[in-house]
């Protein structure tokens, strides 16, 4: 079993290992003394999954509880949050008990969110079932819902206790949910660590994908916890990501969404004289490898309309990542008047 420490405001371990699901309960019961364990997972994974997961717990002699609400991005909103709340009261969960993220990013970002808040913070346990989930949104504390005007606009920061990653639940994933996690394990090589992308190049193991991806994370995350400065380069081509997202009503995945994006932040890099020409065609093989998309399909006008509610930006100024090289990536502030035109480069 590999496992990576993660040093922040609350420290914890994130494990992988084939098979590891079937032993969760084994690790889970070494951290909580807790009687109740709630599995909040949604409507594709926890028919797969819940079963092993809940046996596993019952083992430990923990009640286990679950709450599933149904699979996508639509149902990362405040109403689900609110319901998950009233779940959690109407059962008499405490602040012993623990709850446990079993799926992709949309579960984890819901379940963290609820820890975070309910009671004024719960313990709580990542599970990821998705590329996409194990190599970024499991780790680092990021929790959020969506709200009508942009993605996670409403959240805390509030690290998981532990991250059980079973890349063995990787088997049951469609080809293109697998593909779009690539495009986050794409921007882990193109922001700075750029043998990774000569390892997708060929042959792969998909365990060393994932720890390479999650050490990534890792060390940004013990050095700006509080995504004030270094963090921000996981940002990498979400900007616009983002804005292609909603602006297709998710229809557009969040992996071909950065896909994209990471497309036009290197297309416009280059343009301004930031970027070396090398990175774009660098990156686009790499993307079209695993299928995924490289062109913009909205105008920057829309794209940017939906930005300037983004996170990132502060005041007058949007924090940008830009480009250097396929391997680094620098942040840029711009301001908000020139974010159109910018983007407009990128196309």
């Amino acid at each position: 079993m590999k496992k990576i420490r993660v040093e922040a405001s609350t420290c914890y371990d994130i494990l992988i290992k084939n098979g590891l699901l079937g032993e969760s309960g084994r690790l889970i019961r070494e951290i909580s003394k807790g009687n109740t364990a709630v599995i909040v997972s949604d409507s594709n994974v926890f028919p797969i999954y819940g079963g092993i997961l809940e046996k596993s717990l019952r083992k430990e002699n923990f009640k286990v509880l679950s709450f599933v609400f149904e699979a996508g991005e639509e149902s990362k909103n405040t109403n689900t949050l609110v319901a998950l709340w009233e779940f959690l009261a109407e059962n008499h969960i405490t602040r012993s008990d623990i709850l446990i993220a079993l799926g992709g990013g949309v579960t984890g970002d819901l379940t963290g969110f609820a820890a975070a808040t309910f009671l004024r913070g719960i313990k709580y346990i990542n599970i990821p079932t998705t590329l996409l989930s194990m190599t970024d949104s499991s780790v680092g504390g990021k929790t959020a819902v969506d709200l009508k005007n942009g993605k996670n606009l409403a959240g805390a920061f509030y690290q998981p206790c532990l991250v059980i990653i079973d890349p063995d639940t990787l088997s049951t994933l469609p080809r293109n949910i697998f593909n779009d996690g690539m495009a986050e394990v794409i921007k882990y090589g193109m922001i700075n660590r750029p043998g990774l992308l000569v390892k997708l190049q060929g042959e792969y193991d998909i365990n060393e994908i994932i720890e390479i991806s999650v050490t990534a994370k890792r060390d940004i995350v013990a050095v700006d916890e509080r995504d004030t400065g270094v963090r921000q380069l996981l940002n990498f081509g979400h900007t616009p990501a983002h804005g292609i997202e909603m602006l297709s009503e998710f229809t557009i995945s969040h992996g071909s969404a950065v896909a994209i994006g990471m497309v036009m932040m290197t297309k416009a890099a280059i343009k301004e004289g930031l970027c070396e020409e090398e990175a774009l065609p660098k990156l686009t093989e790499l993307l079209t490898s695993f299928s995924l998309p490289t062109a913009a399909v909205f105008s920057p006008e829309e794209i940017t309309d939906i930005a300037l509610s983004d996170k990132k930006r502060a005041g007058n100024e949007i924090t940008l990542v830009i480009p250097e090289k396929a391997g680094s990536c620098i942040l840029k502030k711009l301001p908000v008047t020139e974010l159109c035109a910018f983007l407009s480069e990128g196309f």
